[in-house]
């Protein structure tokens, strides 16, 4: 299974904002560390905070922190927030499948799917980013705070 840039994005943040502590990083400092345009992870931002999982303040003293509710949030309920509900395969897009009434794959592959979301639900992201995770994290995020900033376009 692949998954969308987004969820990767969204995990990706919530593991570098647990692991940022007292400080509060913005969204534009997040983005370029990431090196991914600060409009795909500003969309990103705003849909997790809109899940309650971070809280993002604009001026002065501003930036991004993790909730508590972030902190214990699973990765199988954020993985599937940004994944949506849909079927692995479109088996009646714009040229329907002719096995539609009788295949048994597209319930496999659901049973599959959610297999996948089943095994991450316990994990948090607290679990993600404990040692050696969260060291690691840490020194990245420190290195890419003194990078040249980058354009918006992508």
């Amino acid at each position: 299974m692949r998954l969308l840039r987004s969820t990767d994005l969204a995990l990706r943040v919530l593991m570098r904002l647990a692991v940022a502590g007292e400080s509060s990083p913005t969204t534009r400092e997040v983005a370029d560390g990431m090196d991914v345009p600060y409009t795909h992870l500003a969309k990103v931002v705003a849909e997790l905070q809109h899940m309650g999982l971070l809280d993002a303040r604009r001026g002065r003293g501003g930036g991004l922190t993790l909730t508590e509710q972030g902190r214990t949030a699973s990765v199988g309920a954020v993985v599937r927030a940004f994944e949506g509900d849909g079927d692995v395969v479109d088996c009646e897009g714009a040229t329907p499948c002719p096995l539609n009434s009788a295949c048994r794959l597209r319930g496999a592959l659901r049973r599959a799917q959610e297999a996948f979301f089943a095994s991450l639900d316990p994990v948090t992201v607290g679990d993600i980013v404990a040692e050696p995770t969260g060291a690691l994290l840490l020194e990245i995020s420190r290195g890419s705070q003194g990078a040249s900033p980058r354009s918006d376009t992508a």
